[in-house]
């Protein structure tokens, strides 16, 4: 298992062979960024602050559409963007990337047609999905991963009850709940979390902020 973190809300850290960030915010400076994969536009998912304060000069960023320009606004080359929608495969070096697709089927929060995704990421022999915002939605029932981290707070997102019923489907080793305790959601939804999955499933409650 590599080294995981989260400082809050859905800002992962992982570290292994290279340091990967998924939706950083509110990141101290440290300038270690190999990769940084932003899935939707949300403040509480783009932070230009924070991606100045973690990238490096050759970071490589895989974002939908919606941010680029900020992000080339602020000097990063576009060599480096790697712009995605749903339901692409990417190739990098130490990395195999699967974008899935991630919004609400009733809320106008995050709309189907905006194509923000999700991403399953092969990365020094497991495979991770960070599902970004988005409900407990039948196309992602099919998704093979090791470690799984699923939003839990409600109302931008599924809540604890349909984010348990999906893990136990999904069937990880490991499901981190995220998306709680900053916006919406609390520590309480994250145990609640954990006592309805299957007991196969281990389930690692890491958010910094409650």
């Amino acid at each position: 298992m590599k080294q995981i973190d989260i400082n809050l809300q859905s800002s992962i850290r992982l570290e292994g062979s290279k340091v990967i960030y998924f939706d950083p915010i509110e990141r101290e400076a440290r300038h270690d960024a190999d990769y940084i994969f932003i899935t939707h536009s949300h403040w509480d998912h783009f932070s230009i602050v924070s991606i100045l304060e973690l990238k490096k000069e050759n970071t490589v960023f895989i974002t939908p559409r919606d941010v680029v320009e900020e992000l080339l606004n602020v000097g990063i080359l576009e060599e480096y963007i790697y712009v995605v929608r749903p339901n692409e495969h990417i190739a990098l070096k130490n990395l195999e990337i699967k974008t899935v697709c991630a919004y609400n089927l009733q809320s106008k929060h995050h709309r189907k047609e905006q194509e923000w995704v999700g991403y399953v990421v092969d990365f020094d022999g497991l495979t991770y999905y960070v599902a970004g915002d988005t409900d407990a939605l039948k196309e992602l029932r099919t998704i093979k991963c090791d470690v799984a981290f699923l939003p839990i707070g409600g109302t931008y997102t599924m809540d604890y009850k349909e984010a348990a019923m999906l893990a136990n489907t999904l069937k990880p080793k490991i499901v981190i709940p995220i998306h709680y305790g900053y916006v919406v959601g609390n520590l309480d939804d994250a145990k609640a979390f954990q006592r309805l999955l299957d007991k196969d499933i281990q389930c690692q409650i890491l958010v910094g902020r409650n």
